[in-house]
């Protein structure tokens, strides 16, 4: 047996609040960047802009995570509300 084979199986996705966990680190981020923002220049002189900057970035890539996980939920509730409407279908001989 090679050493990559997995010797358990893999466990279920855990899901959770994923648009509230999304969304509550995306508004950390932007209240971090603008908490440092009246530092500006402490941070350049001290050549700590980058601290701002990611900030920034984490807030923007949050944005884009928001969107990701909102259209995700919206599809993953379409695909249950469309296969519980679905007639189900018997398997067995009449």
């Amino acid at each position: 047996m090679a050493k990559w084979t997995p010797r358990h199986e893999a466990p279920e996705p855990l899901e959770g609040p994923v648009v509230a966990t999304i969304t509550g680190g995306t508004i950390l981020w932007f209240a971090l960047f603008l908490v440092q923002l009246p530092f500006y220049g402490w941070f350049d002189d001290h050549g700590h802009l980058w601290w701002l900057w990611t900030c920034l970035a984490g807030g923007g890539l949050g944005l884009i995570g928001v969107w990701y996980v909102r259209r995700r939920d919206a599809a993953l509730k379409s695909a249950a509300a469309r296969d519980a409407a679905a007639p189900k279908e018997t398997s067995g001989a009449e």
